[in-house]
């Protein structure tokens, strides 16, 4: 699945990769605001981290669970990103390890004349499984926010990542009133791009709440790896047997990706019903971390 980006961010060629000068070329390099490392490895039948490191505002949390995999949560100091933020992240699974990455809770995108930006850049090995589900991106009015992932997939390895993004504070009256979200997703299987899928949702470009009519949440999942075959066939057989219907409040479409991946999209009204349609299509997330990162959030 393709989709063309205008911006540089999103060029698929701007390949980083953990260990690369551009961004680890001394130890004050290391020190910049917002930069954060992790690596995790499998260790005596399990995944742990082997090493993380996060600079101020981020913040990298890594709890203990009751399953195999290695879990890390992200978040920053003043509860949210305020102009100028600037936050990146670097990822490493190991051969065999297993990790899920989210967030404390959603992200919060202040009003920002000069924009924020977010990246995660993350390797997974052979036969690793990288599972990127953070909360839902918030951006309040006059909010400029810029995300970018790149994943590079070794021969085997898995990947499930989510995306979304509200419409902002509703309650307050401010619905799609941000000035420019923009969100890209690059993703290598063994060294070919298979995904690169961009969304921009721009003020300047017109109206949003008039553009994305009733709907206030969008989000996209991605599923991809041998060992998901069966898992893609079931995602995908469940949204093409879902009957259309005007007026919906709720719309999901998939799209196959090689012979065992998907691009799963959902447009809602609410974050809890969103939510809860991604949970059912990706109910088997627990069974293969071997504990629920979901049961205990809130």
């Amino acid at each position: 699945m393709m989709t063309s980006a205008s911006t540089s961010l999103c060029d698929p060629g701007h390949d980083v990769r953990p260990g690369d000068a551009e961004w680890w070329p001394n130890r004050t390099a290391t020190r910049r605001p917002g930069r954060g490392r992790v690596a995790v490895v499998r260790a005596r039948g399990r995944s742990v981290v082997r090493n993380f490191y996060a600079s101020s505002p981020l913040r990298l949390l890594t709890p203990r669970n009751h399953g195999h995999g290695a879990w890390i949560y992200s978040s920053s100091y003043g509860g949210g990103l305020v102009d100028g933020d600037a936050i990146a992240i670097q990822a490493t699974v190991g051969i065999g390890a297993m990790a899920f990455m989210s967030t404390q809770s959603a992200t919060k995108v202040y009003r920002s004349p000069r924009g924020t930006e977010v990246e995660l850049d993350a390797d997974v090995g052979e036969n690793g499984l990288l599972v990127s589900a953070p909360d839902a991106v918030v951006c309040f009015a006059g909010a400029r926010y810029r995300q970018t992932q790149r994943v590079n997939l070794a021969a085997g390895a898995g990947l499930i990542l989510l995306d979304w993004v509200t419409s902002g504070r509703r309650e307050s009256g401010e619905r799609w009133a941000f000035k420019e979200y923009v969100s890209c997703t690059a993703i290598r299987l063994d060294g070919q791009l298979i995904v690169h899928d961009a969304l921009a949702l721009r003020s300047s470009d017109g109206e949003l709440g008039t553009r994305l009519c009733r709907y206030d949440v969008l989000a996209v999942a991605v599923v991809i790896g041998q060992f998901l075959q069966g898992d893609v066939e079931r995602i995908v057989a469940r949204v093409r047997d879902e009957p259309v219907r005007r007026h919906a409040d709720q719309l999901i479409s998939v799209a196959q990706v090689t012979d065992a991946g998907c691009v799963l999209r959902v447009a809602g009204r609410s974050v809890e019903d969103v939510d809860r349609t991604l949970k059912e299509l990706l109910h088997f997330v627990p069974r293969l971390l071997g504990d629920n990162p979901w049961a205990r959030k809130w």
